[in-house]
């Protein structure tokens, strides 16, 4: 969830800075982005493949935790999950396709100014976490651990 925090506030931050500078939302009004906007363009390619689970970003940690916690429950619940992450990551990529690479879509794209300095370090702070917990997710585990064995116990304990 801690992951899900970064990766989808990334993102949303990311559609932000478009509506702000083209006010549409509509795919097919983008494309070409990473010609005007390339630093823009590396980070939200950079949380794109975190939210399709690229290793070493955030995403990765949590989908494996949670597709091996499926595949050990039953295979069968694992292997939906996993063909979720598979359609979800597909999604993903064909957005970011259509959004930032290809030609300049149109007038408007061609008139984008890249990241101010504001933005800039708030993508910064967020891929910074986003990669930090990829990396190193120990800190972040240790400190669930606790909530998640309590919880377990509760679970384990009949209601009836």
């Amino acid at each position: 969830m801690i992951s899900h925090g970064f990766v989808s506030g990334a993102m949303f931050l990311a559609i932000g800075v478009l509506y702000d500078r083209m006010h549409t939302r509509q795919i097919a009004d983008y494309g070409g982005v990473v010609h005007r906007m390339p630093k823009f363009s590396a980070f939200m390619v950079l949380m794109a493949m975190a939210n399709c689970g690229l290793p070493a970003t955030s995403g990765f940690v949590g989908e494996f935790m949670v597709i091996l916690a499926a595949v050990d429950y039953d295979f069968m619940i694992g292997l939906l999950s996993a063909t979720a992450l598979i359609l979800g990551a597909a999604y993903s990529l064909w957005m970011v396709k259509r959004v930032i690479f290809g030609a300049v879509a149109n007038d408007h794209v061609a008139q984008l100014e890249d990241l101010n300095s504001r933005e800039f370090f708030m993508f910064m702070v967020l891929s910074i976490c986003v990669i930090g917990m990829g990396v190193y997710p120990k800190p972040f585990t240790d400190i669930i651990h606790p909530a998640v064995m309590q919880l377990l116990e509760h679970v384990a304990i009949s209601k009836l």
